[in-house]
């Protein structure tokens, strides 16, 4: 048995093979392969996705990767994956886990890229791809459990840029080939690019985190590859990974004869509507107060309304009485709730910026109360909404959402999760090509050859491509 959580960690990303892999991991991450590839597409429409992609043209290699969805703009896989990534958190639409992280989007960025870079033979399979991005996602949840404070919503750091990062460079040594040795010095020098405050959460930087973490954890396997050193013992030290966390206890992995996959036992959530997770209990709670007041087709009797109390937990950095942005709105509890009282529900236009300065929607924002109940914490596991509205002659509605739908205790349905991503793809991507895509993931465990996928990301719908890969 090994004493050193670092050796154990660099052992397992080393040794996984696609044997190690379970129906139940194969078909949870190709739902969050497929999810993420949407929200991506969707987000190359996003003013940040626009000014990361011209900072990163000053870059160029001999060697470059697809932009998804951009056929006539290739960049080093580097700044592919940092610009991928920023494209899918961009919105604030990809998955969430819990413990609290993004895990998707650190990842499939890199691999991806790294399949185009990589030399055309051996072919990278569908497989092989589903077993690296496997071990990205497992490294960040077993990181995620060695705190207690990494269990609730985060407070100082955005936790994709810490575990992310590590993630990230475990998935691109596994898809690199990397010795043991050098696995272990991949996460080390990913914890020196690790890091980003939560003060730029509901800002355009914010999405700057999930492209970094792509980015420098690929770059870290390949100083790494390359035979740069960091310490031997980073993650079993508190001056280690520790550094990011109070109450940090890490321990050993167990052998790989005894592995099992997080993934297995905790699902992810998936967005339906491009906002902070905590916002979707609210929205919940909301749609269901409205149909107390609003029937058939009838307006929201706003002049009626005296108040809007909302019991919620006290997560500070979803706060925000009146947003004046769309990534202040969504970061708003009384945002969404308001939004989704007036209009029924929220969509990817709710978060315009037309959309947020109504006049309608300002006066309800002035009418909500925030009520913090000590037994509300902040975890994504255990959080409720509780919503009460009272109008002006005292009567009150209140609804309470412990659960929403697109959470991993009640998750979407395949043919909601495929509409999603078609939604959102379509933006983007000929129907065609969409449809395609959809079918290439459905199956990807059976895939031969990655360069199918990578063409139709470039937006090719080359039927002869495809016809051959499934």
């Amino acid at each position: 048995m090994l004493k050193s959580v670092t050796e154990s960690f660099a052992r397992v990303i080393h040794g996984l093979t696609v044997e190690h892999l379970t129906d139940h991991v194969i078909q949870r991450s190709k739902r969050m392969i497929l999810d993420t590839l949407g929200v991506g597409f969707l987000g190359t429409n996003t003013e940040v996705f626009h000014k990361a992609s011209e900072y990163s043209k000053i870059y160029s290699s001999n060697v470059a990767s697809t932009v998804w969805g951009q056929p006539d703009l290739r960049l080093p896989p580097t700044y592919a994956a940092f610009v991928n990534g920023v494209a899918i958190h961009s919105m604030d639409f990809d998955d969430t886990w819990h413990p609290a992280t993004h895990p998707s989007g650190a990842v499939l960025p890199v691999l991806v890229a790294l399949s185009e870079a990589l030399p055309p033979s051996p072919k990278c399979s569908g497989l092989d791809l589903l077993l690296a991005f496997n071990v990205g996602i497992e490294v960040q949840g077993q990181l995620l459990r060695f705190s207690k404070e990494a269990s609730d919503i985060p407070k100082r750091f955005h936790p994709p840029s810490v575990v992310g990062t590590l993630g990230s460079a475990a998935a691109a040594s596994k898809f690199l080939g990397l010795s043991m040795t050098k696995c272990r010095e991949a996460l080390a020098i990913a914890v020196s690019h690790a890091g980003a405050p939560i003060a730029n959460a509901a800002t355009q930087t914010k999405p700057l985190h999930i492209g970094n973490a792509a980015r420098l954890g690929m770059e870290a396997a390949f100083l790494a590859m390359l035979g740069l050193q960091g310490n031997k013992q980073v993650l079993d030290m508190q001056t280690g990974f520790g550094a990011f966390y109070a109450n940090y206890s890490p321990t050993v992995l167990p052998n790989l004869d005894a592995h099992t996959w997080l993934l297995d036992q905790q699902d992810v959530a998936f967005k339906r509507f491009p906002a902070h997770l905590a916002t979707h209990w609210v929205a919940d709670a909301a749609a269901s107060v409205r149909k107390h007041l609003v029937t058939d087709r009838a307006l929201l009797p706003i002049d009626r309304i005296a108040r809007i109390l909302l019991r919620i937990p006290d997560v500070q950095y979803v706060n925000r009485p009146f947003p004046d942005s769309e990534h202040e709105a969504r970061h708003s509890f009384q945002y969404v709730a308001c939004a989704t009282l007036l209009d029924g529900g929220i969509t990817v236009p709710s978060f315009h910026k037309c959309q947020i300065n109504r006049s309608q929607v300002r006066e309800l924002l002035s009418k909500v109360e925030l009520e913090h109940p000590q037994d509300n914490l902040p975890s994504f596991n255990t959080l409720y909404c509780e919503m009460s509205v009272t109008l002006n002659d005292g009567t009150t509605f209140t609804e309470r959402s412990d659960t929403f739908y697109g959470h991993w205790r009640k998750p979407l349905s395949q043919e909601d999760l495929q509409q999603k991503f078609r939604d959102n793809a379509s933006s983007v991507l000929s129907c065609d090509t969409v449809e395609r895509l959809t079918e290439i993931v459905e199956n990807l465990e059976d895939l031969e050859d990655c360069s199918v996928l990578i063409t139709l990301l470039k937006g090719s719908t080359s039927p002869e491509l495809v016809s051959k890969s499934i």
